[in-house]
């Protein structure tokens, strides 16, 4: 029965670890069909057709296949866990603060955080009345500009204790480590700059650095009024420097982490937020300024010395922020692209510090990165711009009336739980409602609820959910279905043991599951390598990826957005966990495959990709709490 599986059965399989065969890497090749032709000449051309198009057929197929291994080698198993560095280089520990030496530093403006100072403002409005409807747009100015960073990707707080101090972000990292890195490319804007810009944001100094002026008619030719870009790149060394070869996949969870922060404090200003993915990373590189760093020559294997190179950042994607409610409008990515192909020839300012001075080279996170980078997509016609759909509503009270600021600014990743609190049913409903990507009364597949209507792609990350102390469900795992087009897919590939049935009081449009009852505490701690933070709050999940099959069908440039979609998905968790007054934390230390083996996923049609906890925190008292600004000289 399904009831008594969990505890009978599951103990022994995760007892008993198994070697995991990669996925066949053979290449299938499209047919294709013959037919005479008139002349030679004619024959020779067909031929020279279809060998073009075998040689890049086989090419994409090489890549996809490149994102299979690293991820299969990557993964952490019982016997094993994935390669990295056997202890911490305090020495060479990166600095967290890139800065653009010598480039013009143009201050922002700060905003008042704590209570009784902070109110319901139009610059602060209810967490919770955002995800119903967006206010009416802002201009873009000095002040707006400073309230997007302020809010999105600032510091947010200064931590000390004994000899160590160290900052806290807006957006959340692994490790509290932040490879992310953002760029303002804009229209001129008064008090900033007088010229259309490139600018790096400095979160330390919670300022921009001037990179280059661009072209005037760079932003009427092709953007509406009143819109900006954000550029986000990532320093894989960062990471790296404490994880080892899984430092790219965190990497990709704190890129989605970021859009999400951008897309929630762009909302409060009513800005909506899209990716642009029809660009390539040529074109990225070129536009925030990064073909400048060092070609990087990949090693054959991992090793130690000093790589200076290493410290380049990866261009990752191109947000637009625009007016909500804007009409539809075109976007020539041809012609785009052909123009930022001169940003080579701006002036451009600042050269960038070092972070480290020696480095491990794990050679597979490079290897990878090059194999998923994303080709330019010649799109013409409209930019579909998605009607903002609202999230379902089922515990509206469960909300603690914080703004949005107070939200944002005071999320931290906690370090514990205290295997106590406890949550009600109704809360819990309405939490996953604000990880659904279609809205109230829509079946869920199209991104179009804040903020995962960000994203370019239809929903392909799913939880599997370990229900601890929810008051009014029965302890056990649950499934949460994001896209319902998965559904039947996801019950046939599933042990045949899960009930697959609506728990008691689930609101109609929350496609949520039971799939079997029992007291999973253990067993989450284990799947998440021994970890008591999994077992003590009121809640954890695994965010499950429909992933071979989205990687075979759109291209290997999927690989890294399915990391952004379970980070864009971690930081509603977070705030979401803030906003009834608990916390919450991202665990990227899992065993992969005792996962997908407990939930009976054989071979990579589904992939299990990062791991969450939601629930009360362990507050170390022995550690003080410093305000973010003005902050201590040190780069911490």
């Amino acid at each position: 029965m399904a009831s008594k599986f969990l505890p009978s059965r599951l103990p022994l399989l995760l007892n008993c670890p198994r070697f995991h065969r990669l996925p066949s890497t053979d290449k299938t090749m499209i047919p294709i069909a013959s037919f005479s032709s008139s002349s030679a000449s004619e024959s020779s051309v067909d031929n020279s057709v279809r060998k073009q198009e075998e040689e890049e057929e086989e090419e994409l197929q090489e890549k996809v296949a490149q994102g299979l291994t690293y991820h299969h080698q990557t993964k952490h198993g019982f016997a094993n866990y994935a390669r990295g560095p056997r202890g911490l280089d305090w020495a060479n520990q990166p600095n967290p603060f890139r800065r653009y030496i010598s480039a013009p530093l143009l201050p922002l403006l700060h905003f008042p955080t704590d209570k009784p100072i902070v109110a319901v403002t139009d610059d602060a409005p209810l967490y919770s009345s955002l995800f119903h409807s967006l206010p009416p747009p802002k201009p873009v100015s000095h002040s707006t500009i400073s309230q997007l960073f302020f809010d999105s990707l600032a510091l947010s707080a200064w931590k000390t204790t004994g000899f160590s101090t160290w900052s806290l972000r807006v957006n959340p990292s692994s490790g509290n480590l932040h490879p992310t890195e953002a760029y303002l490319i804009a229209p001129p804007i008064q008090s900033i700059s007088d010229s259309p810009f490139v600018a790096h944001y400095a979160p330390k100094e919670h300022s921009l650095e001037l990179r280059a002026t661009i072209p005037s008619g760079f932003f009427p030719n092709f953007f509406p009024d009143n819109s900006f870009l954000i550029g986000i790149s990532s320093i894989f060394w960062r990471e790296a420097w404490k994880y080892g070869e899984r430092a790219f996949r965190y990497c990709n969870h704190d890129v989605g982490h970021a859009i999400g922060a951008i897309a929630m404090a762009a909302a409060t200003l009513g800005w909506d937020v899209k990716l642009l993915d029809g660009f390539g990373y040529k074109d990225l590189e070129k536009l925030m300024g990064l073909q400048f760093f060092p070609d990087f020559k990949i090693p054959s294997r991992p090793i130690k010395g000093k790589f200076p190179e290493i410290e380049f950042e990866h261009p990752d994607c191109l947000i637009l922020v625009f007016p909500n409610g804007s009409n539809p409008f075109d976007v020539n990515y041809k012609e785009l692209s052909s123009v930022v192909n001169e940003f080579t020839n701006l002036e451009w300012k600042g050269r960038p510090n070092s972070l480290s001075k020696e480095h491990i080279c794990w050679d597979i996170i490079y290897r990878t990165a090059e194999a998923v980078k994303k080709p330019l997509t010649i799109q013409n016609g409209e930019f579909l711009v998605d009607q903002f759909k609202s999230s379902g509503i089922c515990s509206e009270n469960s909300y603690k009336g914080f703004t949005i600021r107070e939200v944002v600014r005071k999320r931290r990743s906690a370090v514990d739980m205290d295997g106590v609190t406890v949550m009600d049913r109704q809360t819990f409903y309405q939490i996953l409602l604000h990880c659904l990507p279609s809205g109230k009364g829509e079946k869920h597949r199209r991104q179009s609820t804040l903020p995962f209507r960000a994203l370019s792609w239809d929903a392909e990350v799913h939880a599997a959910i370990f229900v601890h102390k929810v008051i009014g469900l029965p302890k056990g795992l649950y499934f949460l279905v994001r896209n319902e087009d998965h559904l039947e897919e996801l019950k046939m590939a599933s042990r045949s043991e899960f009930k697959w049935e609506k728990p008691e009081g689930c609101p109609d449009d929350l496609p949520l599951y039971e799939l079997a009852s029992s007291d999973c505490r253990e067993l989450a701690k284990r799947l998440s390598c021994h970890q008591d933070i999994a077992s003590n709050g009121c809640f954890s999940l695994g965010m499950v990826a429909h992933f071979e099959p989205t990687l075979s069908e759109k291209g290997a440039w999927m690989y890294p957005r399915l990391f952004w979609e379970t980070g864009v998905l971690g930081q509603v968790l977070y705030l979401e966990a803030h906003a009834i007054g608990i916390s919450a934390t991202g665990i990227g230390c899992f065993f992969d495959d005792p996962v997908h083996e407990l939930l009976g996923f054989r071979g990579s049609k589904f992939q299990s990709l990062y791991h969450f906890t939601v629930g009360g925190p362990v507050l170390d008292k022995r550690i003080m709490s410093l305000p973010a600004y003005p902050g201590p000289s040190i780069d911490a």
